[in-house]
């Protein structure tokens, strides 16, 4: 029923198959394609045969962002220089993967370009728009803007569905009220079960929004933003932040905190977002949510990443149950440039009758 790549597994339970989601498999490689396509005008062909360039560029990647994290976290944190200097190890892994990385992200690059000079007329993609301002079309940083696109988006989106997925097995309400919110709007619309759901139907699924948001709340796919000061500075509630320091804070402990979200903070409910007056969401201040970031920091993708979820979720229900064997566990965390969910998620898939 689902398509796997090689790393992606299936494993016999009680005679039924258990597939592996999440991670560099079927939401990663559905994020791919469509991140590629919509800024790129590009297919990168990760649905398709396993050994598609789309497929080789995510699995190096998702190798070289994992071994920079890995630098953050070593309790010897110069031993990569050493590495590098003598090109052994996971320096070496890293360069090659750099390599192939660059390799795929040129050729989008040469693509774009070649197909503007033949045509008449400048595609609307993106990176069209970026090559039409001549002090930014030069090559290495166009590529620098491919890679740095994706870098934001791809493991963001499937690591937050990835948990969604886990903690919906956890809570069959939540989903009995998002599969009555899909019935309601197929009935509003007219939309059939399978019709892939567009903006207008999407912005009516408010419960689905909810859980989404909720399901960020606690598991955000950027559980701890780091950034260094250009020069000195005083925060607006006058602490002084000197040049070069090193600031923080932590997406994943704020949205846990009683304080902030008050009893039952550790609690997955979607409730918490929906406006009892008219049923509608109820956003709250991103610096209180700042999953997405605040001010001029905004996540400039946040409403195609909200568009992205609740799509590929609502086509999902709509035809299928999504059971996770041992969801009373939870998954163990794979801290890498995201809070992803380590070996990917098991799942067993049956269609919806």
């Amino acid at each position: 029923m689902l398509e796997r790549d090689e790393e992606d597994e299936e494993v016999s339970d009680g005679g039924e198959s258990v597939t592996k989601v999440g991670g560099r498999n079927m939401v990663a490689r559905v994020e791919m394609d469509s991140r590629w396509w919509h800024p790129f005008n590009v297919d990168a062909a990760c649905l398709g045969d396993g050994g598609a360039d789309g497929v080789e560029f995510m699995r190096a990647f998702d190798t070289a962002a994992t071994i920079i994290s890995e630098r953050f976290q070593s309790v010897t944190p110069y031993s990569w220089k050493i590495k590098k200097k003598l090109d052994i190890g996971s320096q070496k892994l890293l360069r090659e993967s750099i390599v192939t990385v660059h390799k795929f992200a040129d050729g989008i690059v040469r693509h774009t370009i070649d197909q503007a000079r033949s045509s008449n007329n400048m595609n609307e993609d993106l990176l069209s728009r970026f090559i039409n301002i001549e002090e930014m079309n030069s090559p290495e940083l166009l590529r620098d803007i491919v890679i740095s696109f994706i870098l934001a988006g791809r493991d963001t989106t499937s690591s937050a569905l990835s948990w969604f997925f886990w903690l919906l097995s956890k809570h069959p309400e939540v989903e009995n009220k998002i599969i009555q919110e899909l019935n309601s709007v197929r009935e509003r619309t007219g939309k059939r079960i399978g019709e892939v759901y567009g903006y207008e139907e999407l912005k009516l699924m408010n419960y689905l929004h909810a859980a989404i948001t909720e399901s960020l709340r606690l598991y955000p796919p950027v559980p701890v933003e780091i950034m260094s000061c250009v020069e000195d500075n005083v925060l607006p509630d006058g602490t002084f932040v000197g040049k070069s320091w090193g600031t923080s804070y932590n997406a994943y402990a704020k949205g846990r905190m009683e304080s902030i979200w008050g009893k039952g903070c550790d609690r997955f409910d979607p409730a918490r977002w929906i406006d009892e007056t008219n049923g509608g969401f109820r956003g709250e201040n991103p610096y209180k949510f700042p999953v997405f970031h605040a001010g001029l920091r905004m996540c400039l993708g946040k409403e195609m990443a909200y568009i992205q979820m609740k799509s590929i979720v609502a086509a999902v229900l709509d035809r299928f149950v999504v059971e996770v064997p041992g969801k009373k566990e939870r998954p163990e965390i794979l801290l890498s440039m995201t809070l992803r969910i380590k070996g990917g998620l098991f799942v067993r898939i049956h269609e919806r009758t």
